[in-house]
């Protein structure tokens, strides 16, 4: 049955190798039987795994991209007759809109709080941003009335009550959580994914000067201009701030090779202080916890709330120097209470905090859409 219901991914926007997309909702759903192609921008050293490419090409400006990649998206989509179509941009709002027919489904993957966070960005004025915002709520409202709606985090509830949370847990991995791992001469803390000056670039850069002879490490893509702002801000030791991805996007298999090195004495998130991330809780926590880390963090409530629970990180003022310090210098004079942190974390990630009580959650919503009854034969 699964066999013959033909799923299209798009996106347009996020790197085809997106870990959400590519890896853990793609592959699952490939994995359960589903007939899955991802069609996103694909760059030419980019081969072909067990989910197929629909390739688009990839335009060096947003704005081309926004206009005329869209438009090439929503062609070469109804070409596929896709049986169910996954948008994950809301770029592809107006694209899902058109695809929608009565004999198929859309699903609108919505991964951040775009309302809120086109609010922060800093491209136009704050009345502006908020215009863009009202105008972004119309249109999604509009958009979305005959689509699913699948919810990346679990606050986005209060926004979209009909939505159906799949978390962004990480995939177990056993070359992560069965390291053994020492705290006792680390000297590294580990920041994996995109860096942004709102994602806590500069708090980050400032990093170094919080002990001796400490590194830091940033694995994700960072763009030029403001890795050489990074630096600057580290001042005398910008030797010691490491940046993995400075104008490039860094592959997953990247990150996890660094997640697996002995050495580090935290995953960091230092972030500054604003509405967008408030109440998230961020992929790289569950990441961290995974491969055994403790976690190092900006002390927003939400945040705070998650390291009590979990008993596995230090929350901080991410812009009062001292309390950085004296939490670097706990993990550094404690490496069995670090050891222990990280422990937790990881039990907590193989219980239930990893993708594949996602996966379960994912196929469902699949199989009820398309009227596959649980437990039937998928003809594979």
């Amino acid at each position: 049955m699964r066999q013959s219901v033909k799923v299209l991914h798009m996106t347009t926007l996020h790197h085809p190798l997106d870990p959400r997309i590519y890896y853990k909702q793609c592959a699952s759903l490939k994995k359960a039987g589903y007939d899955v192609t991802l069609l996103a921008p694909v760059p030419s050293d980019i081969k072909e795994g067990e989910v197929p490419f629909e390739p688009l090409p990839k335009y060096k400006s947003r704005w081309k991209g926004l206009l005329f990649g869209t438009v090439r998206a929503y062609f070469r989509a109804r070409k596929k007759k896709a049986d169910v179509y996954h948008i994950h941009d809301p770029e592809l709002l107006p694209v899902g809109w058109l695809l929608k027919k009565k004999g198929n489904h859309v699903i609108y993957d919505i991964h951040e709080d775009y309302e809120t966070g086109i609010v922060q960005r800093q491209y136009f004025n704050q009345p502006v941003r908020k215009f863009i915002a009202f105008i972004y709520k119309k249109v999604e409202s509009v958009c979305t009335r005959k689509m699913e709606l699948i919810l990346a985090e679990k606050y986005y509830q209060e926004k979209y009550p009909k939505g159906t949370c799949i978390l962004n847990y990480p995939l177990l991995q056993e070359k992560l959580t069965g390291i053994d791992r020492s705290f006792e001469k680390a000297d590294s803390l580990l920041y994996t994914g995109n860096v942004t000056k709102d994602r806590g670039a500069l708090q980050h850069a400032v990093l170094p000067g919080a002990a001796d002879h400490l590194n830091v490490h940033l694995y994700g893509y960072c763009p030029e201009n403001l890795a050489a702002e990074m630096k600057q801000t580290a001042g005398k030791n910008a030797a010691q701030l490491h940046l993995h991805g400075e104008g490039y996007y860094v592959p997953k298999k990247d990150i996890d090779a660094a997640y697996a090195q002995n050495g580090w004495l935290a995953g960091v998130a230092l972030f500054p202080k604003t509405e967008h991330y408030m109440k998230k809780e961020l992929t790289k926590f569950f990441e961290y916890m995974a491969a055994g880390l403790p976690v190092l963090c900006s002390d927003y409530p939400a945040w705070k709330k998650f390291m009590d629970t979990y008993r596995c990180g230090i929350c901080v003022d991410p812009e009062n120097a001292e309390e950085i310090k004296t939490a670097v210098e706990t993990l550094r004079q404690n490496p069995a209470e670090a050891k222990a942190m990280g422990e937790r974390g990881r039990k907590a990630v193989r219980e239930h905090l990893h993708w594949g009580r996602e996966e379960e959650k994912l196929t469902a919503l699949y199989d009820r859409l398309n009227g596959i009854k649980a437990g039937e034969d998928d003809d594979r």
